[in-house]
């Protein structure tokens, strides 16, 4: 049983990487970010979709934890 959670997560994990790699392969087409009348770099569709991806997977947690950390004056009445 064990062999075989090990081989499935190794073929989910196999899968995953040939989905990026097609992914990154297909979009390689140039663009150029504005925002704000910024104007970024031209780089390839899939490095812009990636840090976003990245952006996303850090920002949501941690302001997760600063939205439900209690306030230092919760904390003086609950002791």
């Amino acid at each position: 049983m064990r062999n075989l959670k090990r081989m499935l997560l190794g073929v989910f994990v196999l899968l995953l990487v040939l989905a990026i790699l097609a992914f990154v392969l297909e979009n390689q087409q140039a663009i150029s970010l504005a925002f704000l009348g910024w104007t970024g770099p031209q780089l390839p569709v899939s490095v812009v979709v990636v840090v976003a991806l990245l952006i996303g997977m850090v920002a949501g947690p941690v302001l997760s934890w600063f939205l439900n950390r209690p306030s230092r004056i919760a904390r003086k009445r609950l002791d």
